[in-house]
């Protein structure tokens, strides 16, 4: 049985895309899953002076740490204003300084949702660049458009195409 280290990019209470990727992460068989919430890895903001002044938050070792234990990274990201939420950018930013192969040459879903016609395209593209230099293996990208119009907290998915697109990409995985 694989390992699913699940998380969106958000630290939004009521994230859309953590309903997006608890949703894409129930249609895998076969897999123990367990979905982090970035809240629970909020810690200052990064700088090298409070690097050099404290060291590494153990958040941020323990974020870490988790991603290493995963067979398969499902990652829904938030878009704010074109690019990734603080909290995420946050998270990142003290992790890389850590190991710069945040990743750990994870596969990795990679996913953004946003109730807008375009579905988070902006961060996913910013990621889609980014990621593999933090070594992840992108191995499936998902964008759900229009999430109030496509998506029932009941039902998940509901535009049968947009759904047929996602478990055609997991039953690749």
């Amino acid at each position: 049985m694989r390992k699913i280290i699940a998380f969106a990019g958000s630290s939004s209470k009521k994230s859309i895309n953590k309903q997006l990727v608890t949703y894409a992460t129930s249609l895998f068989n076969d897999a123990k899953v367990e979905i982090l919430d970035l809240n629970d890895y909020e810690m200052p903001l990064f700088s090298v002076d409070k690097e050099k002044e404290n060291g590494f938050p153990d958040l941020a070792v323990q974020f870490l740490s988790k991603i290493g234990t995963a067979d398969l990274l499902v990652v829904s990201l938030a878009e704010h204003n074109g690019a990734y939420s603080t909290a995420f950018k946050n998270i990142l930013d003290w992790t890389s300084r850590i190991n710069p192969k945040t990743f750990q040459s994870k596969k990795m879903l990679l996913m953004a949702t946003s109730p807008g016609a375009r579905g988070g395209s902006s961060v996913l593209e910013i990621a889609k660049d980014r990621f593999p230099r933090h070594d992840a293996e992108i191995v499936g990208v998902f964008s759900l458009p229009s999430f109030n119009d496509n998506f029932d907290k009941e039902k998940g998915i509901t535009n049968p195409e947009l759904k047929d697109k996602l478990v055609e990409i997991i039953n690749t995985i």
